[in-house]
C-alpha cells in the first residue's frame, strides 16, 4: 500500500523555522517525484518545491526560493521541507504527493498519491 504521512508542522512565529518530513511506503523511492503543496484557507493548491530525480531538478515557487529547501534520506525513504524566514503568509496545510512522470512536474493533477497534510501556521 503506497503511504506518504507528513510531519512535523505546527505554530511558529514570523521569522522562524519549521522542517516538514513526508515518510514514504509501499513504493520505490527511487523511481517516483516527490512534490510539497499547500493550500491555505480559500486558495487553491500551489506547488511549494517539486524535485525529479531522473533531472537532478527541484523547482520552487518564487515565493519561497531563498527561505525553503528540499531534501531527501534515500535510506530512510523521506523527504524534508526546510522552512526558513517563515511568513504569515505561508501558514497552509502541507502536502507532500508522489508523481510518476520523471519530469518535474508542479500541477497537482499529475500526482497520484498524497499524504493527509500537516497543518503550519505563522503568526505575525
Amino acid at each position: 500500500e503506497v503511504q506518504l504521512v507528513e510531519s512535523g508542522g505546527g505554530l511558529v512565529q514570523a521569522g522562524g523555522s519549521l522542517t516538514l518530513s513526508c515518510a514514504t511506503s509501499g513504493f520505490t523511492f527511487d523511481d517516483y517525484g516527490i512534490g510539497w503543496f499547500r493550500q491555505a484557507p480559500g486558495k487553491e493548491r500551489e506547488a511549494v518545491s517539486c524535485w525529479s530525480k531522473s533531472e537532478g531538478i527541484t523547482y520552487y515557487a518564487d515565493s519561497v526560493k531563498g527561505r525553503f529547501t528540499m531534501s531527501s534520506d534515500n535510506n530512510k525513504n523521506t523527504v524534508y521541507l526546510q522552512m526558513n524566514s517563515l511568513k504569515p503568509e505561508d501558514t497552509a496545510v502541507y502536502y507532500c504527493a508522489r508523481t510518476s512522470y520523471t519530469i518535474v512536474v508542479i500541477t497537482a493533477e499529475f500526482y497520484d498519491y498524497w499524504g493527509q497534510g500537516t497543518q503550519v501556521t505563522v503568526s505575525a
